[in-house]
């Protein structure tokens, strides 16, 4: 197998090296909009670069992995499933909900694969809490509660990029939600503050978010996202049940301690990025893919189960901007 990796920055060079490193995988090859950065990273990591995404596409790779800037998601992918090529893509796969909408149905029109990097599908934790909910050991479930609690700011200049921190946090909450409980959101009221950095307030953004779901058998989601987590990078989830409860990333990491007198518990240490949170999970989505783009898995994630994540968003995000609840049946949909 030959894997073209396209964007070579932070996550694109820990892809490629993830690649490099699975017995299935015969060649890695990068290629970047700057492509002296493909170059160094690819000697860094003992990998091939190339000059250009065109040109990689067109290399003969078997699949192809886009990391490159949130801008070129959708043409890139476009691009790679009109030459049929099985594609794993970054989130968001747009950005609009109309280009998603068209990538869908593209999806739809031609036999390439395409999966989407929502990598909470595969921690160990998420995938348990889906098991438990599957085989009923909670019996109905009534509540859930999710958090993203990033544990500090991104830089100002990322922001105006960012979507918001509905779209750009939160959409990871609103995929694993659908995976844990299988269910699809109704409503949402969101809310959003600013209690930080100037730069959130220019940028039309919030540092601070909030968001009550209803599901469409009834569930109630509390969801919470903040770019201010001191204590440490900070994402569970709760799955609350008529027969028991349980939850993922409640460990000895956990960015919290305790009031209670005499508890020692969570022990330490804390995560302090998304990358080091789900190391392991983003090491199994890849290793998926290479599957998917060897024909002997289906995807685990379609660019329509990214377009619904992102609906919610939109619809939080619509939300918090007029001070009403939104029916999802509002927000933009594919036929």
């Amino acid at each position: 197998m030959r894997i073209g990796v396209a964007g070579s920055g932070r996550i694109g060079a820990f892809h490629a090296a993830t690649l490099a490193g699975l017995d299935a995988v015969d060649e890695v090859v990068l290629a970047d909009a700057h492509p002296d950065t493909a170059r160094q990273v690819a000697a860094e990591l003992d990998v091939r670069a190339v000059d250009s995404v065109d040109e990689l596409i067109a290399s003969g790779i078997d699949g192809l992995v886009i990391t490159a800037a949130t801008s070129a998601h959708a043409t890139l992918l476009r691009a790679a499933l009109r030459a049929d090529l099985p594609t794993f893509c970054e989130k968001p796969v747009a950005g609009t909900l109309e280009e998603s909408i068209d990538l869908v149905r593209l999806e739809r029109a031609v036999d390439a694969p395409a999966q989407i990097g929502f990598q909470r599908r595969f921690d160990a934790g998420y995938r348990e809490a889906k098991r438990a909910v599957d085989a009923g050991e909670l019996g109905f479930v009534h509540t859930v509660r999710v958090n993203t609690h990033d544990q500090s700011p991104p830089p100002a200049a990322y922001l105006p990029t960012s979507g918001g921190l509905f779209r750009d946090c939160s959409v990871h909450d609103f995929d694993i939600l659908r995976f844990v409980t299988g269910g699809e959101v109704t409503r949402v009221y969101g809310v959003g503050a600013n209690k930080g950095a100037d730069f959130f307030t220019d940028a039309d953004d919030v540092d601070t978010a909030a968001a009550v779901l209803t599901l469409d058998d009834d569930t109630l989601v509390v969801a919470s996202a903040t770019r201010y987590n001191g204590g440490g990078h900070d994402v569970r989830m709760e799955v609350m049940g008529s027969a028991g409860t349980v939850g993922v990333g409640v460990d000895d990491s956990l960015a919290m301690r305790s009031a209670e007198a005499g508890v020692a518990w969570p022990a330490g240490p804390q995560k302090w990025s998304f990358m080091e949170r789900f190391l392991p999970a983003y090491r199994a989505e890849l290793t998926r893919f290479v599957d998917v783009a060897r024909g002997r898995a289906e995807s685990p994630c379609t660019i329509a189960d990214a377009l619904q994540a992102a609906r919610i968003a939109e619809a939080c995000d619509i939300s918090r901007r007029e001070r009403r609840p939104v029916d999802l049946v509002e927000i933009a949909n594919v036929g």
